[in-house]
């Protein structure tokens, strides 16, 4: 790898800093899907490798019309929580896409948090009811923080119901959710998903977690956004939704382990940004279901690079001699 005169430096910290606001990462992603679907932006399928020992680590690669190549890698290690290390990280290289020459470097965790609620959110604008005003999180860690900030500006939410495995990480959540004015409390996943408008679940990536949600639970007209590649829900009520949405298409057919049958998927995220009509039901409920899309992160990555820019933010990398 070339790295030129000099590189930009964003870990996760500084970008949090630029203080993007949600909308502007999903707008950002509705642009990215119209370039991709005239051809102005090329993407490959997100890869995936298992090795064992719960960890999943991930890429993902795009290429734009305005000379910038993004590839990122990603993973979750369950052991680092004990090694004092965060159990999700990475890392996102920016390179020029006529010469190579690297432009930046970022930290991976805040583009994944970031893009994963906004993916949900472009979703959401399409497909859930503008009046909900409920919302339950099946998993209360990173994801469902990102997507309660991405979702309230959407929606007049009121009341919010946490899930989850953590004690801890639920009441943390709980307070979280209280200390922006809303109404909120520890519950149970079949009493959270009955009473809610939207659903996010979000549990940490682990083919061996036993299914435990049922699609049949969900509101009439209520909304999931489905983070978690639908692990956590069981594969035979898939069909309570009258609509499942999934990232990309072509991503999916290119996946070993297909998050939901074909048969039930109704379209992509790019078919909803570009036009394809979309009925929601008052009678059903509707899910986007998702593995992240490299489209995504790099919109975000990009987006923010940009932002550093223009503002000064981030450190200048000189390479040694």
């Amino acid at each position: 790898m070339h790295l030129g005169p000099d590189h930009l430096y964003l870990p996760d910290t500084e970008l949090e800093a630029l203080g993007i606001a949600p909308g502007d990462i999903a707008d950002a992603i509705e642009v990215a899907l119209v370039a991709k679907a005239q051809g102005r932006l090329q993407t490959t399928p997100k890869s995936v490798i298992l090795p064992g020992d719960g960890r999943y680590m991930m890429s993902t690669l795009a290429v734009g019309d305005d000379g910038l190549t993004v590839l990122k890698t990603v993973g979750v290690y369950p052991d680092n929580a004990g090694r004092g290390l965060p159990t999700i990280t990475g890392a996102i290289l920016i390179l020029d896409a006529e010469t190579g020459v690297l432009r930046a470097l970022l930290g991976a965790a805040w583009v994944t948090a970031v893009r994963t609620a906004a993916l949900s959110a472009v979703a959401a604008r399409k497909m859930a009811d503008p009046g909900s005003q409920s919302i339950a999180f099946i998993g209360c860690g990173v994801q469902a923080s990102s997507h309660l900030e991405a979702f309230r500006a959407l929606f007049p939410l009121k009341k919010v119901f946490a899930v989850g495995r953590g004690r801890a990480n639920v009441d943390r959540f709980v307070d979280e959710a209280r200390g922006l004015g809303l109404e909120a409390e520890a519950s149970e996943a079949e009493a959270a998903i009955r009473a809610a408008d939207i659903v996010v679940s979000s549990i940490t990536l682990n083919y061996d977690v036993v299914p435990f949600l049922d699609a049949g639970w969900m509101k009439p007209g209520a909304f999931a956004a489905i983070t978690d590649l639908f692990i956590p829900w069981k594969d035979e009520t898939a069909g309570a939704f009258a609509s499942i949405f999934v990232d990309d298409l072509e991503q999916e057919r290119a996946s070993e382990k297909p998050m939901v049958p074909a048969s039930m998927i109704t379209g992509d995220l790019m078919g909803l940004a570009t036009g394809a009509p979309f009925v929601r039901s008052g009678d059903a409920a509707s899910a986007f279901v998702f593995r992240g899309l490299a489209l995504g992160d790099y919109a975000a990555a990009t987006l923010a690079m940009r932002r550093a820019e223009a503002s000064g933010a981030g450190q200048r990398i000189v390479p040694g001699p």
